[in-house]
């Protein structure tokens, strides 16, 4: 069957266009495997990698260690400040602006923040099946796909994992299942009851103290488990593990009481008699530093398989040796959380949710065959040039319609030849890179692009640039940037200026848009009386098309799109919440713009229509609901479970 297989891929080979191949320097290694741990919420500073000012206070002593046989990136960049669009970026290789997917829990229709004059854009929940992701692409080259924790691009079946070129997937919370009412974090710990789910270990790892110098035992945890279970169930063949870890994102705690003790040991604070958020500002949460440990706790429980387990590929090897692994973080660290402070991020500014360092700097390790050990390297990396980077490494081929349509470059020159410059195919040294988030309030509202030593800002509500120096000769400058020098380097911002605009040009990037409600520039107050006014909204129920016209004498619209609202398949017992989302649907319109058509297909929930006018005011027509969602049913309290009414006491 493999000798058939291998036949096929001969001739349908030229189909394909492969990325540029580096040698490797190893004929005798067959296919290596890859993993990618990925961190939720870990910042640049909550590991013992990049330490600056001041040490990082939480212990990452697998981290560290894995540092040491592998090169450290510190000027690594997640694709985005927020979680969802990281993950899809990283997974298709695309840019957020690109897939629109620029912001987490997506798939709505737009409307104006009670804090804000604008309403963001609409962008998808995520990735959707003409997505062409990294497994599917490795899956095409004959490798063992697997997807373990946290997946958030996407809640419908069609935008599953197992849908998006996973084999196998386990995507449960683990051990960072929050505690359930009545219990709080200070009274759900782990047990050595064999019932328990989360039942402690018998083995024992760090930290090593004087109380117990042989080390304390961990609460049982499923992301983990589940992907030491793929790495073993699939080392037959190369494989891909992609360990999307829930920790170290929110609920803050730990069912460790014992790392609990001795992080608030370390850190000489107690614990509270009643549970309330923790407000002591710095690197000072007990519960959070026992997160950061138990993520390092589970990266260390893979290293430690893969050194220990033979490759039955590569007689003589172990698993570590013929594997890449990749270390990094959706986004930069998440600070706080209502009133809860849980890490800090300094000297990089501000956190997650913001396209300032400190929002999307994040820790990143790359170890793998004839990848240099100890290394530490400045060159600008962004977790969009993992898809590129494994296709060469793999020696992996995909269609070219996907490969010419990648974002980031292969920095496999980096990797294995020791090079400081991360060039495109042409051989053109990378200039820069660039972030787009039109979302939250008149801070985080911007786009930023890094370039050399220098990062410039646009924010969309004020329209005004922010120029930050970074670094000066290769020495940190001003890294906290808390130096606007705008005014006093022109061209250097219209350089970056003119690079940025064309990114967001080239990219259709959207912008935020301004409301209807709540305008207080008398300009724009002036504008309201001439914005688009839906006349007629008509849908045709046999041939299913809409016919939506304006009013004529208004101001011109410059965009439009329907809405459609779309569902999986009702369970038939109607017990489980409907899963749905908005998806984008183009018009047909008319040459003078006031007529708009578009066919509604068959099984959606919703629909409606959106207008952008000439002055950037976004109007929505009525959305009309064709399908009632149905409910999750919920079970009658007043009854016991034979059906009678339970007696008052």
């Amino acid at each position: 069957m493999k000798n058939k297989k291998n036949i096929l891929s001969l001739l349908f080979l030229s189909l394909f266009i492969s990325t540029n191949i580096n040698s490797q320097n190893n004929d005798e290694l067959i296919k290596p495997n890859i993993i990618i741990f990925y961190a939720d919420d870990l910042g640049w500073q909550d590991v013992q990698l990049n330490d600056l000012d001041e040490p990082c206070a939480w212990d990452t002593p697998n981290i560290a260690a894995l540092a040491k046989e592998a090169i450290n990136f510190t000027n690594a960049y997640s694709p985005a400040p927020t979680c969802a669009p990281s993950r899809a970026a990283l997974l298709s290789g695309l840019h957020p602006a690109k897939t629109g997917i620029t912001q987490v829990s997506g798939g709505t229709i737009p409307k104006a923040s009670k804090r804000s004059h604008y309403i963001s854009p609409f962008y998808p929940s995520g990735l959707m099946p003409e997505h062409f992701t990294i497994a599917e692409a490795l899956k095409m080259n004959g490798y063992k796909t697997g997807h373990v924790g946290k997946w958030h691009v996407g809640s419908l079946k069609i935008q599953s994992s197992t849908n998006q070129g996973f084999d196998f997937a386990h995507e449960s919370r683990g051990a960072h299942q929050g505690p359930k009412k009545p219990d709080t974090r200070l009274t759900a710990f782990a047990t050595n009851d064999a019932n328990d789910k989360f039942r402690l270990s018998e083995e024992k790892y760090f930290p090593f103290t004087k109380e117990d110098p042989k080390g304390i035992s961990y609460p049982t945890d499923a992301v983990t488990e589940n992907a030491l279970d793929f790495i073993q169930n699939n080392k037959e063949e190369p494989f891909f593990l992609y360990l999307a870890h829930w920790m170290v994102h929110y609920p803050i705690h730990t069912k460790n009481r014992k790392l609990l003790d001795y992080y608030c040991d370390k850190l000489g604070v107690e614990l509270p008699e009643v549970d309330t958020e923790w407000t002591k500002e710095g690197q000072n949460n007990p519960y959070f530093g026992a997160m950061v440990t138990t993520l390092d706790w589970s990266l260390g429980r893979v290293v430690d398989l893969l050194k220990k387990t033979d490759d039955p590929r590569n007689p003589g090897k172990k698993l570590f040796e013929t594997t890449y692994l990749i270390f990094s973080s959706d986004n930069g660290g998440a600070e706080t959380r209502q009133k809860e402070i849980m890490s800090d991020n300094a000297p990089l500014d501000k956190g997650k949710k913001y396209t300032e360092e400190g929002g999307i700097r994040a820790p990143m390790l790359v170890s793998g065959p004839n990848i240099s050990k100890g290394e530490t390297k400045d060159v600008l990396i962004n977790q969009l040039d993992y898809f590129p980077t494994i296709l060469n490494l793999t020696n992996s081929k995909i269609p070219s319609r996907y490969s010419s349509d990648l974002d980031g470059l292969d920095i496999s020159n980096v990797l294995l030849n020791n090079e400081n410059d991360v060039k495109n195919n042409s051989g053109e040294v990378r200039g820069d890179l660039w972030w787009h988030y039109p979302y939250g309030d008149d801070v985080k509202n911007q786009s930023a692009i890094r370039s050399g030593d220098y990062k410039l800002y646009k924010n969309f509500n004020s329209g005004k640039y922010v120029l930050h120096r970074l670094y000066k000769d290769g020495k940190r400058a001003d890294l906290e940037e808390q130096y606007d020098i705008a005014e006093e380097s022109p061209e250097i911002v219209k350089d970056l200026s003119t690079k940025l605009e064309k990114y967001l040009k080239d990219y259709d990037a959207k912008l935020p848009y301004k409301s209807i409600t709540g305008v207080t520039d008398s300009s724009d107050k002036e504008k309201l009386a001439f914005i688009p006014v839906v006349a007629t909204d008509v849908l045709d129920t046999i041939s299913r098309t809409v016919t939506i016209k304006l009013e004529k004498g208004k101001s011109k619209v410059v965009e439009s799109y329907a809405l459609i609202k779309i569902s999986d398949k009702p369970s038939a017992k109607g017990r489980k919440k409907l899963k749905t989302t908005y998806i984008e649907v183009p018009l047909e319109f008319s040459k003078d713009k006031l007529e708009y058509t578009f066919n509604v297909p068959k099984d959606t929930y919703a629909y409606g229509v959106v207008f952008i006018d000439e002055n950037r005011f976004m109007v929505t027509s009525e959305f009309h609901e064709l399908i009632k969602t149905p409910k999750k049913k919920r079970k009658n309290k007043n009854k016991n479970k034979k059906g009678k009414k339970n007696k008052k006491g």
